[in-house]
């Protein structure tokens, strides 16, 4: 009996310390810690979702849509939600097959992480972020689906805006596209984290990507009501969204359609044509107002994830690159375009401006001889008329004699190089800043470089020098038999700048790169105020009610090494290339008296290939407004295809046809570029068409 009363108090001692454990642990659930756990259970039935902005549109100068959204349906996939099922989400992939009408199979490829060894389609985006299978469904289909989504977990169809280009190709590769945000991006863009939608996308080239933070806006917040299923019963909490800013950028879009039209009729109208390039700016102002490139590519094609097929095409060579920008990636020999940086480096080494000089058929440079055009000797002339005829072998004397004053193969202390410096000062050999990524720098080869080439890749060509190039001999014996002696010569001199270099730079020959953009942003300080800029694209960002937020400034990043009066004469002679030297076959016809053009041919030789057709321009000549640059890779002469297709554009710009041809309209009435950008009215629309300020031709 004692025994048991003993147990008796030690159940009611335990019992009693149980109660109040509990009676603690009660107390810190709901006093102590009792908001954290109601937020806990209130986020059991409610869901926070990031609403994404509407991305913002990009408008031409006169306010026309470059870019712009629609709205559709699109059916994604969360590839998480189908791992954690039995059979890896095989039946619902089945059954979403079905109502999509396509191959369930082929909508497991398309949500696949893309890799190394995984081909498109695949999925580009973060992995925690719905895979889109299907974009520009029905809305009975997106019915199916989020009426039944116990037959569909994982699977969502919602509205998406996705992206439009009302003239199709035209400034594609300027514009760019849009691709899903990848887990690489959350980790490194400061708060887009905290800002991810899960199905963002962000700019992957062009202006998308140089301006997507001012595009993208900023996202909402909504706090929704769900059920066990997930399903939304109500909306608890809502922040809106802030839709990005609206990009007005200098592009004229019927500027832009008469280049893009000349630069195809130049590829067609020369056999060999690989590619093309051209580029028209403001020339007082340094402002983009077209910017081409062929071939070029439908942007529909980003639209829903591309595939494999269409990947490789627009980075194949075969296809002719379309998703490269020839105007500021593409990097060409300028020929005789460049002769004006050559002019004005002679002036600058002292030759006389007024001076008089001969223009032999050929000049010995080094023990050989260089050649005129055809091996013309075309007397004593002046610097003014070697522009205007053209003329080689004024230029290989001037080049050959300061390359001999720098101590030619030896230099004596620190050569002054005024041939390269002098490019260096007009802006080539680096790039011009443009508001666009990719650009590319163009070369510059002076001694400094010739070294650094040669340590770079002398291993290289020592080894060719011994075994030449079998690979090449088989269809090309002396192709082969050329490589080799110059794999020699490299080898054992590479590091040095020779004769011939120097020569062949005085005419944009040799190892010498330009872009086409850095030729027109050139050409345009020449010929006005002597300041080279770096060009813009973008003009104003405002906001959808039209509240101008910021307005993108063209910064000038140098001057030319030449006084007022010197450009003036270079000017001139220039002024007299269209209508009296190597460009008026291309211009007969023209009426210059009403459009005086003025600018310079270039024919650049490529060893294997057809030449490097150029022609670098500027209008009306007295006052200039514009600059136009085309270039055609294995287009001929500069006055056989680059020159017609820069005529065909100034045709378009002003209005005009040759005789016998009814002219379209002028797509820039008066030839004078818009003097501000569009005024964007509260409701988004365009206040008025601004026209440009008319100036009279003479």
């Amino acid at each position: 009996m004692i025994r048991l009363r003993g147990r008796l108090r030690v159940l009611r001692a335990l019992t009693l310390a149980l109660i109040l454990l509990l009676g603690a642990r009660l107390w810190q659930v709901q006093v102590r810690e009792g908001e954290r756990y109601v937020a806990a259970a209130a986020a059991t039935r409610t869901r926070d979702v990031v609403v994404p902005a509407v991305r913002g549109q990009i408008l031409d100068a006169m306010g026309r849509p470059l870019v712009r959204n629609r709205t559709t349906l699109v059916v994604s996939v969360d590839r998480g939600a189908l791992e954690r099922m039995k059979d890896g989400g095989k039946s619902v992939m089945a059954r979403l097959g079905k109502v999509l009408g396509r191959d369930p199979d082929d909508l497991l490829r398309q949500i696949r992480p893309c890799g190394p060894t995984i081909s498109r389609p695949c999925w580009t985006g973060s992995p925690h972020q719905p895979a889109p299978v299907a974009g520009d469904v029905t809305a009975r289909q997106a019915l199916q689906i989020l009426e039944r989504q116990e037959d569909f977990p994982g699977i969502t169809a919602r509205e998406q805006a996705v992206r439009e280009h009302p003239g199709k190709s035209a400034a594609v590769q300027a514009l760019g596209y849009l691709q899903p945000v990848t887990q690489e991006e959350l980790e490194k863009r400061e708060g887009l984290k905290a800002e991810f939608s899960g199905i963002d996308v962000a700019g992957r080239d062009g202006l998308e990507s140089v301006y997507d933070r001012e595009l993208r806006g900023t996202p909402g917040r909504k706090r929704v009501q769900v059920d066990r299923l997930g399903k939304v019963l109500g909306v608890e909490h809502e922040t809106a969204s802030r839709p990005g800013d609206t990009l007005i950028t200098s592009i004229d879009a019927k500027v832009q359609a008469v280049t893009e039209k000349a630069l195809a009729e130049a590829m067609k109208s020369a056999p060999q044509a690989d590619g093309a390039a051209g580029v028209v700016l403001d020339a007082r102002t340094g402002r983009v107002m077209a910017i081409a490139s062929a071939p070029t590519y439908d942007p529909e094609v980003w639209t829903g994830g591309i595939d494999e097929a269409d990947y490789r095409r627009l980075l194949s060579e075969k296809a002719g690159l379309p998703l490269v920008s020839r105007a500021i990636k593409g990097e060409f020999a300028p020929g005789s375009t460049f002769k004006m940086s050559s002019v004005t480096a002679m002036l600058r080494a002292g030759y006389p401006i007024n001076g008089r000089y001969d223009c032999p058929g050929s000049f010995m440079v080094g023990g050989r001889s260089f050649n005129n055009f055809r091996g013309r000797a075309l007397g004593v002339m002046s610097l003014h008329t070697a522009l205007v005829k053209s003329c080689d072998t004024i230029f290989y004397r001037a080049a050959f004699e300061q390359y001999t004053k720098d101590g030619g193969r030896h230099p004596r202390g620190r050569p002054k190089e005024v041939m390269a410096n002098t490019a260096r000062a007009f802006g080539f050999g680096s790039p011009t800043g443009i508001d666009l990524p990719g650009e590319s720098p163009g070369r510059i080869p002076d001694r400094a470089w010739k070294k650094k080439m040669w340590a770079a890749t002398k291993d290289q060509n020592c080894r060719r020098a011994k075994i030449g190039y079998p690979e090449v001999a088989k269809t090309d014996p002396g192709r082969a038999s050329f490589l080799k002696a110059l794999a020699r010569d490299n080898c054992q001199e590479g590091d040095q700048l020779r004769p011939g270099d120097a020569a062949n730079f005085s005419i944009g020959q040799g190892d010498v790169l330009v872009t086409p953009l850095q030729l027109a942003a050139a050409y345009a300080a020449l010929v006005t105020d002597g300041r080279l800029r770096s060009p813009r694209v973008g003009w104003m960002l405002v906001r959808p009610d039209g509240t101008k937020v910021k307005e993108i400034k063209v910064p000038v990043r140098g001057k030319l090494p030449l006084a007022p009066y010197e450009r003036a004469y270079i000017k001139r002679a220039l002024s007299q290339v269209a209508s009296d030297g190597t460009a008026a076959g291309a211009f007969l016809g023209f009426p210059m008296k009403k459009v005086p053009i003025g600018g310079k041919t270039g024919t650049a030789e490529v060893y294997g290939k057809a030449d490097t057709s150029w022609f670098a321009s500027f209008a009306p000549v007295h006052d200039p407004r514009l600059v136009v640059v085309v270039m055609v890779s294995q287009g001929g002469m500069g006055s056989q295809t680059a020159a017609p297709a820069v005529r065909k554009i100034y045709e378009g710009i002003y209005g005009l046809a040759p005789k016998g041809e009814k002219p379209a309209p002028a797509a820039l009435p008066g030839g004078v570029p818009a003097s501000r950008p569009p005024v964007i009215l509260p409701d988004g629309t365009v206040a008025k068409k601004i026209v440009p300020e008319r100036g009279r031709v003479r």
